[in-house]
């Protein structure tokens, strides 16, 4: 199912992380001979996958196919749907009974080093936000870990060929720690991720489209026509009593959302989420918190 590795895909496995922990300094470009280094890593051997490294008709067989990325469901996770300002999807999140991982990919250069930076940048948001921030260790190189009074959110990154992942854990306070039961299932959903970057030019540091399947966008159209109906239901109650008229019924009971196909069986019912509060604010209020 899977191919060999190109050579020039980038990596960040612990040899590209070697200043040491909570110095996010200067990011020297890895030579060629460290470049074959990587591909001996742990990690290396893993994925996150390019979509040329696999058999695209069986990997996407055994994932959720969002367009520029194809995700593994964790075993009983649900799949919650943040849609954008705009109607379209922003982000994809996959909700667990310990927490919600995220998983998207942006447009990088053909060299390393975008999620360094990006990590820096993190880190000073979240030390603004109040937040306690550490750098740690992972299989792909740095991690970040932010801790709030109400939550932990932890940051993984892997720089793939001219692609970069984002991981954002979020849980409970206490929740996400390097041994805890999420950032474990964070891990192996990143294992397992095909990233679709596709050959349009996108700046540096775009997310890459998303595209929900079509079993799943007719759930999601399903769920908010049942919630409009619900609100206008509740505002004809609200407004016959002023008129002098007696309540109005409840709106009868619509049909349940239709089902997935049975090539998105696997796929749990979805949620839709409440649009976030505009990339002006803080990294926080950006993950609801």
């Amino acid at each position: 199912m899977f191919g060999r590795r190109r050579k020039d895909r980038g990596s960040n496995v612990e040899a590209a992380d070697a200043a040491p922990a909570g110095d996010l300094g200067a990011y020297d470009e890895p030579s060629d001979e460290e470049y074959d280094e990587y591909a001996t890593g742990s990690a290396a051997d893993s994925g996150p996958y390019d979509i040329d490294e696999v058999d695209e008709e069986t990997v996407t067989a055994s994932r959720l196919d969002l367009g520029s990325v194809l995700v593994p469901l964790p075993a009983g996770g649900q799949i919650q749907v943040e849609m954008a300002p705009n109607g379209t999807p922003q982000n994809v999140h996959l909700v667990t009974q310990f927490g919600r991982i995220t998983v998207s990919a942006y447009a990088a250069p053909k060299s390393p080093g975008q999620w360094r930076e990006v990590a820096a940048e993190l880190a000073e948001t979240l030390r603004n936000d109040k937040a306690e921030v550490s750098i740690e260790s992972g299989p792909w190189g740095r991690e970040l870990h932010g801790r709030t009074a109400n939550a932990d959110l932890r940051f993984i990154g892997v720089d793939g060929f001219r692609w970069m992942i984002r991981c954002v854990v979020a849980a409970p306070a206490g929740n996400a720690g390097a041994d805890s039961e999420l950032v474990g299932i964070a891990r192996s959903v990143i294992s397992g991720t095909v990233v679709r970057r596709g050959s349009e030019p996108h700046p540096v540091r775009t997310p890459l489209p998303i595209v929900l399947p079509e079993a799943l966008t007719r759930q999601l159209v399903a769920a908010q026509q049942q919630q409009q109906q619900a609100a206008a239901a509740q505002q004809q109650q609200q407004v016959a009593p002023q008129q002098g008229t007696a309540p109005a019924q409840p709106a009868p009971r619509t049909a349940p959302p239709a089902q997935p196909t049975q090539q998105t069986q696997q796929v749990p019912p979805t949620q839709q989420t409440p649009p976030r509060r505009g990339e002006s604010g803080s990294a926080m209020q950006q993950l609801g918190f």
